[in-house]
């Protein structure tokens, strides 16, 4: 089952959605790649932990290209951590929870 807290971003909604809260974790995936599989179980549990605090999205790559570009996205999964909407942290590639909880309580 999917979890509600991890939002599907389009470009249409992208700004807005980070400025709902002043900390926002975007995951960059595509379905065909196995370590964005094994990242996704990652993104969702901290979406539930952090629910409320920060929010928490992804964004599919191969339907939001023009997203990906624009925020230089060359290798997936690349999860983005925004403050205030500019970008802060980069991650490239399947990393432990620690490590995205480390950053996202650096800008709480």
């Amino acid at each position: 089952m999917a979890n509600e807290a991890v939002r599907h971003l389009k470009d249409a909604e992208f700004r807005a959605f980070l400025e709902e809260k002043s900390v926002a974790l975007v995951d960059f995936w595509a379905s065909w790649c196995g370590p964005c599989r094994m990242v996704g179980p990652t993104i969702e549990q901290l979406a539930q932990e952090y629910e409320g605090r920060a929010s928490v999205g992804k964004v599919n790559v191969d339907e939001e290209g023009g997203l990906a570009g624009d925020f230089g996205v060359m290798s997936i999964p690349t999860v983005v951590l925004f403050k205030d909407g500019k970008e802060v942290e980069r991650l490239v590639g399947v990393r432990t929870i620690e490590e995205y909880k480390a950053i996202i309580d650096a800008h709480l």
